[in-house]
């Protein structure tokens, strides 16, 4: 998951960053680039739907506070360092993760559940129960519900201290996953509400809430990003402006898994030959592989810095939490391709791509990606070559056997949270999407390490065109 870091040892490739730095490194001398891939058929454009872009109606949408006593308070313990620091904590070769999962006893099964409920009548023909949840130090907090069965027309509400309460979409309800997660609140406290229909009986209520998900990094993105660590040779894409137009296709991905971690990845809104507006998102494998997990997904757009040198984000910043659905996905190129359930703000360009076999050696390459879940930063580097890569290692290979794009930069490098975003190339006067990436071993430390970013052709061939151009 995140950005894999691969192996130190160099016994495979001759990686000149495999050793350290200092984090402010002198610049890298910058290459003469290669000359761009030939102009063709071989290439979906960008879409930029400006304000006409399709804003579905969404039965999720943030409700006024509710007024309601919780039935019981479940306090769960202090966690103790080092998981209460858990974004904090990252070793090479494991995901960036900005949550623990953590069980609940007391609402473990439906029964326990049950027993702390007490029906209380409602407005609008409904009766309603409601059980707060808190853990003491938590940044923020989700609920995994376990629902067995709900009276037709039943909500599921949660809400935090202060904030707006937020719905549980109930159409999830139908996945095949384990269990069901909430909208993310923000602070140490979440209070369910369960609203049925006053003619209901409780009894035909069978839900149980057996784990939640405490985030070490804040759901509202202006603490978050006050805090978030992105190195500091990584370049702010306000201090680009030329990539502005490129950032406004990538997404800061927040996901959760069955067992309650939490996770950060960056993404790219595809555009599709017809340019139908279809919010197709392209990740890493190593981000999102499944179902579950996708059904989880709250993606943030528009996440740069509002001037050069400020860490105050634009007011143009948005976020989803409808979760996606997994098109296709592919171990050998650790490949994702989601459907959004719900669309991307007013403001975003759906990215082009070229699936041309013309990326060669010394092809110009920039990354606009959330390093540790940061604003927007821009990395710009050079194809070095091609390789195929596994969980912890890559090797050289040819041309027309390789998998992957090797990158190295002349600007900025890529961090956990990185991962999953694009590699896109100019053609003229626009920037087409050749990959995504996978991971590497470069650092503001090891600035000189090489990046590796799996070929858009290869996959576009192996399926994604299925949906891209039908």
């Amino acid at each position: 998951m995140h950005l894999q870091r691969l192996s130190s040892l160099c016994l495979v490739l001759a990686l000149a960053g495999c050793g350290g730095g200092s984090d402010a490194p002198a610049p890298a001398p910058t290459p003469t680039p290669a000359p761009a891939p030939v102009p063709g058929s071989n290439r979906i454009e960008p879409y930029d739907p400006g304000p006409l872009q399709k804003l579905a109606p969404s039965n999720m949408a943030d409700l006024p506070l509710v007024s309601v006593v919780p039935d019981a308070t479940i306090t769960l313990a202090l966690l103790p360092p080092p998981l209460a620091k858990a974004g904090e904590t990252q070793q090479a070769g494991t995901p960036l993760q900005i949550g623990i999962g953590r069980s609940i006893a007391a609402t473990a099964d439906e029964a326990s559940t049950a027993a702390l409920l007490q029906w209380q009548p409602a407005e609008r023909g409904m009766q309603q129960a409601a059980l707060r949840f808190h853990a003491d130090a938590a940044q923020g907090l989700r609920l995994g519900l376990a629902v067995r069965a709900l009276p037709d027309a039943s909500q599921l509400l949660v809400q935090g201290a202060q904030g707006q309460a937020q719905r549980i979409d109930t159409a999830l309800l139908q996945a095949a996953t384990p269990l069901v997660w909430s909208p993310e609140v923000a602070g140490e406290e979440v209070t369910l509400v369960i609203r049925v229909p006053a003619q209901a009986s409780p009894l035909q209520v069978r839900l149980a809430v057996p784990r939640l998900s405490q985030t070490t990094v804040a759901p509202d993105q202006a603490p978050t990003l006050a805090k978030a660590g992105a190195g500091s040779c990584e370049v702010s894409v306000a201090c680009s402006p030329d990539y502005i137009e490129q950032g406004r296709s990538v997404a800061r991905l927040r996901f959760v898994e069955t067992n309650g971690n939490a996770f950060q990845c960056s993404g790219t809104l595809m555009n599709d030959m017809a340019s139908s507006g279809t919010p197709y998102l392209l990740t890493a494998r190593h981000c999102i592989a499944d179902q579950a997990a996708a059904a989880t997904l709250t993606t943030d757009w528009l996440l740069r810095a509002s001037a050069c040198g400020s860490s105050t984000p634009t007011a143009e910043r948005a976020q989803r939490t409808g979760g996606a659905t997994v098109l296709y996905t592919n171990p050998g190129t650790d490949t994702t391709l989601l459907r959004l359930n719900d669309m991307p703000p007013v403001g975003v360009v759906y990215a082009g791509s070229y699936f041309g076999a013309n990326v060669i050696a010394g092809t110009a390459i920039s990354d606009v990606h959330h390093p540790e879940g940061d604003l927007q930063r821009v990395s710009l580097g050079t194809v070095t070559g091609y390789s195929n890569c596994t969980s912890n290692l890559c090797v050289n290979e040819d041309r027309s056997l390789a998998r992957f794009y090797s990158v190295r930069w002349q600007q900025g490098v890529v961090e956990p949270g990185s991962s999953g975003s694009g590699a896109f190339t100019a053609i003229g006067a626009r920037r087409y999407l050749v990959g995504q990436l996978f991971g590497g071993t470069s650092s503001c430390s090891a600035p000189n390490g090489t990046d590796y970013f799996a070929r858009f052709d290869v996959n576009y061939a192996n399926g994604l065109q299925s949906w891209l151009n039908p």
